[in-house]
């Protein structure tokens, strides 16, 4: 047995039975050994950046990480953006990046870099395998680390020589970290501050967003009169009827900051205390008001369920004292299409069990109001606000979830950062319908360039903002990737075009041309 086929059975051993990958010659061993492991499910996607955000994805739906295989130091770089994204989101991914042969290395041909260097801007763990008879283990150890708690992103680091030399054997899985246990004295501590009389406030993300330990959080705050809120981006948010709606921090700090004025304690629960996304110019960075005090519950390493499920017995909250969502949906609409029209056909016509890749940016603004009483679903959110990461995240929530419909909400600009995805999402027959707002602008930078206090710019500044002429045809991009697509110019039209979609089985694309929100 070779590395390669050692390191392959260990992750299947492990329990990692998917991998995303763009692979080349430093590779090929790793590829070849994918016939002699053939539980080892193969993903090919046409982009590192596709097949990065694409295991990002299957970790949220999956709950446990997946593998990437990428092309040395250059394929590692084409994929950062999207390992950036599931870093920010505490995603759990095996990330094996090969390398040139260890004694190849000394004479820096084309492709030689400091891949290490490189992997640790989004990596927890980083690792060489420096040896045939050590790789099979090395595995182990990062699947160990990407599976948590906390989840990371664990990069091995795979020369080809190790890879394709023999004289290997599978290693035996590491267990995972323990969650740290609940403190029954914080738990104490933090029920006598919601129980006081100064306004406090649950801020919660990560695992507390799911639906069970939703229901602790919902009691906790009715019974204890504080306010509950949800960071910005939730990695998957469980929500729709019959579950807690919650709303979310607000993307804009001055919106933010009145969402949390008055607030003197802010608990915290497997997320970080609240700061603005960008600096402006006399506006601060930090969002937690003034004189307020923060009290971490459960941080990235902790049992944010357990914690909260301890602290609502604490305060007391009866067991029915959650808030509910009830099931409602929005008229359908007619007329000229808009964006606010597409989402509201969104709500209107959404599945149950329906999975949501969130990309919209501005044009998706109205879509969570529109959904919040649909059917049961989960919504996954831009975690790291790298453009790029709807059409590759809900690839991989369709491979992880096969039997669920996976519906992409898609800004135009950031849908040509990873439009290979369609690909893939073609070669594999994913039950993906994506909708792509065609607004042809950068519409949130035409925001942005006004509250950074850069005047509303002048022509080219505008231009550079600006995604028409020549004008992009979706449909044709969409068809040349082998995914079959329509255009939807009234609200009429896309009503047909997306309950259609809705009903046949495999990847889809709507183009929703619509003016502009801002």
């Amino acid at each position: 047995m070779n590395g390669a086929n050692a390191l392959i059975r260990t992750l299947v051993d492990s329990g990692v039975d998917v991998c995303f990958m763009n692979p080349g010659t430093s590779e090929m061993h790793f590829v070849a050994a994918l016939d002699d492991v053939r539980e080892m499910r193969g993903v090919l996607g046409l982009f590192e950046g596709v097949v990065t955000g694409a295991a990002d994805g299957y970790a949220r739906m999956a709950d446990k990480p997946a593998a990437v295989l990428l092309h040395l130091g250059p394929g590692l770089g084409n994929g950062l953006a999207n390992l950036h994204n599931a870093r920010k989101g505490r995603i759990g991914v095996v990330n094996i990046v090969g390398d040139h042969a260890t004694y190849h290395k000394k004479y820096d041909a084309q492709l030689e870099s400091d891949i290490e260097t490189v992997a640790r801007n989004v990596s927890t763990w980083v690792r060489t395998s420096q040896s045939t008879d050590e790789v099979a283990a090395d595995a182990a150890d990062a699947v160990a680390v990407a599976s948590g708690p906390p989840a990371q992103i664990a990069t091995l680091i795979l020369p080809a020589d190790v890879s394709w030399t023999e004289g290997a054997s599978p290693a035996t899985p590491v267990a995972p970290a323990e969650p740290t246990p609940v403190d029954p004295e914080l738990i104490s501590t933090i029920a006598k501050i919601l129980q006081g009389d100064e306004p406090a406030a649950l801020f919660i993300g990560g695992r507390a967003c799911r639906a069970d330990a939703l229901v602790d959080a919902s009691r906790i705050t009715n019974t204890t009169g504080s306010k509950l809120l949800a960071e910005t981006f939730p990695a998957r948010l469980e929500r729709g009827a019959g579950r807690v709606p919650v709303d979310r921090l607000a993307y804009l700090a001055e919106f933010a900051a009145m969402q949390l004025d008055g607030i003197k304690h802010l608990v915290v629960v497997d997320s970080k205390a609240p700061v603005s996304f960008f600096a402006y110019p006399e506006k601060p960075s930090d969002l937690v008001p003034e004189g307020c005090s923060v009290h971490v519950l459960a941080d990235q390493s902790g049992d944010p369920a357990g914690a909260l499920a301890a602290l609502a017995e604490a305060v007391g909250a009866p067991a029915d004292a959650a808030t509910i969502q009830p099931a409602v949906r929005p008229e359908l609409p007619s007329g000229p299409l808009t964006a606010d029209g597409v989402c509201q056909a969104v709500g209107a016509l959404m599945p149950e069990n329906a999975i949501v890749s969130d990309e919209g940016n501005t044009s998706g603004l109205f879509a969570a109001g529109h959904t919040a009483g649909a059917p049961a679903h989960d919504w996954m959110c831009l975690t790291g606000g790298a453009i790029g990461q709807g059409l590759p995240v809900a690839l991989g929530a369709a491979v992880a979830c096969p039997d669920r419909k996976v519906i992409a909400l898609q800004a135009d600009g950031s849908a040509m950062f990873t439009m290979q995805a369609w690909w893939t999402m073609a070669r594999e027959n994913l039950d993906v319908v994506t909708v792509i707002f065609n607004n042809a602008s950068y519409a949130v930078l035409n925001m942005e360039l006004n509250r950074v206090g850069a005047t509303e710019g002048g022509p080219k500044a505008k231009e550079m903002l600006d995604l028409s002429g020549p004008n992009l045809n979706f449909v044709h991009l969409a068809e040349g990737c082998g995914v079959p697509a329509t255009r939807a110019t009234t609200a009429e039209e896309f009503i047909e075009q997306f309950r259609s979609a809705l009903e046949a089985k495999g990847p889809r694309v709507i183009e929703a041309m619509v003016p502009s929100i801002i």
